[in-house]
């Protein structure tokens, strides 16, 4: 063969190669405006800057048990960020609540988790960041913006480590029927004593059940009664952090008096309350028949569909006339970065756009009863969740005084509230014994550090 002939062929060979490469998706070095190859950062992943300049489309999944808010996040806040960040799809994907942490456990181990982790709070996210499953993003922008009590939910025992972008929390109060109580001619109570003659003036009428909760699922008994109106007694984070310190106990005067108050309920709760389950005090009040609902703010979104009547809410009412109030400001969701993802730049600046004034008002809108976590200002358009807003500007926020980890030995404390509160409500055990059931239950594991 003639040198001619065997160039030919190995430019023919040479053409046929290109085109193959072609075919298959190979692609030169990208580069940028200059003409120079495009640098990956230290972590060998291509920033959100880069891949925007090459064009190039990064998809972030993130992982949630939020299954109810999927077209909320299709449709509304998914588009609000892709708006400025083109160059980066978003795909939420929910599993069922109930299924939600072994399905998330089973991705993580399997490494098919999505890149963004929607947090529980508390001590599941905490094992998730120990496990190293979570990034810290201590150093995140825009972290500022949220404070002590916001991060406590998604923040290692020594406070050093943060690994959840606060979302949102959910507000304890009172939804209350406005038709019943304008025919009654009630006002929504600011102290106990006013909370009882309105309590009176409802069951003396006799068309109006006073409180619609029941204490079968037992939940409810701790959550909307003892958490809710609790925090006025032992007056809020300073009550929570003195029993992690160990210097108060679910048997002094403060707790004593909240479940004196907590047992004044039983006369106005529904017939046969001891088998009304969480539904059906729902459906009681959304149906009318109930003046007043010991509520979370999570309600409000079924209540504005099912109820056909004028909804007002009234916070927390205090011991009496002029003592600071107290809101249990729960904190309730966030979400993480999964540490091994492979687009951190483009999930970092989703998480980013999290702490901003746009997602605050956006997410807070969109999910009426769920509130932003930071510290913007928001303009609520839904009024019986402006309502529980406003109270932040009125009383001081704490969360529940058993999630952060007083429930992590055994007896575990948020389930013995619920078996305590409910059997002081059926009338099995008086405050004090209450008290005293709890404190010895926690004296059996947790030994405060000194």
């Amino acid at each position: 063969m003639s040198h001619r002939s065997r160039w030919l062929g190995i430019a023919a060979l040479a053409l046929v190669l290109a085109l193959v490469l072609a075919a298959c998706g190979a692609s030169p070095t990208p580069t940028n405006n200059a003409g120079g190859a495009t640098a990956a950062p230290a972590g060998g992943q291509p920033t959100a800057a880069a891949a925007e300049q090459t064009g190039g489309a990064v998809t972030l999944t993130i992982e949630s048990w939020r299954n109810d808010d999927l077209t909320i996040w299709q449709d509304k806040i998914i588009p609000a960020f892709q708006a400025k960040y083109p160059n980066i799809k978003v795909v939420f994907q929910p599993t069922a609540p109930t299924e939600y942490n072994a399905a998330l456990n089973s991705k993580l181990q399997g490494g098919t988790a999505g890149d963004l982790i929607t947090c529980r709070p508390f001590d599941l996210s905490l094992k998730l960041f120990t496990d190293g499953n979570l990034a810290p993003l201590n150093d995140l922008k825009g972290m500022e913006n949220f404070s002590d009590v916001a991060k406590s939910a998604w923040i290692t025992d020594d406070g050093k480590n943060v690994f959840c972008v606060p979302m949102a929390s959910v507000i304890h109060g009172f939804i209350y029927n406005k038709d019943a109580f304008d025919k009654l001619g009630l006002k929504p109570p600011t102290t106990q004593a006013e909370f009882m003659t309105v309590l009176d003036a409802i069951k003396k009428d006799g068309n109006y059940t006073p409180l619609a909760m029941g204490t079968a699922d037992q939940w409810e008994s701790a959550t909307m009664g003892f958490q809710n109106i609790g925090p006025n007694y032992w007056k809020g984070e300073e009550g929570r952090q003195a029993l992690l310190k160990g210097t108060a106990k679910f048997t002094d005067a403060p707790y004593i008096e909240t479940w004196k108050a907590l047992a004044q309920w039983q006369p106005y709760l529904p017939s046969g309350y001891e088998a009304v389950k969480y539904p059906d005090s729902q459906q009681l009040f959304t149906l009318g028949k109930a003046a007043i609902y010991p509520a979370g703010s999570w309600e409000i979104a079924l209540f504005n569909k099912d109820a056909k009547f004028k909804m007002g809410a009234f916070k927390p009412p205090v011991a009496k006339a002029g003592d600071p109030c107290y809101i249990s400001d729960h904190t309730d969701i966030a979400t993480g970065m999964n540490a091994k993802t492979k687009h951190p730049a483009e999930a970092r600046q989703f998480l980013e756009w999290m702490t901003s004034q746009e997602f605050a008002e956006l997410y807070s809108n969109a999910l009426p009863g769920f509130f932003t976590l930071s510290n913007h200002k928001v303009n609520l358009q839904d009024p019986l969740a402006q309502e529980f807003l406003s109270w932040r500007g009125q009383c001081k926020s704490t969360i529940r005084n058993s999630y952060q980890i007083l429930s992590r030995g055994e007896p575990n404390l948020e389930n013995e509230l619920w078996r305590v509160n409910s059997q002081l409500l059926n009338g099995k055990l008086t405050p004090e014994q209450a008290g005293q059931e709890i404190q010895t239950g926690l004296e059996k594991w947790y030994k405060p550090k000194q």
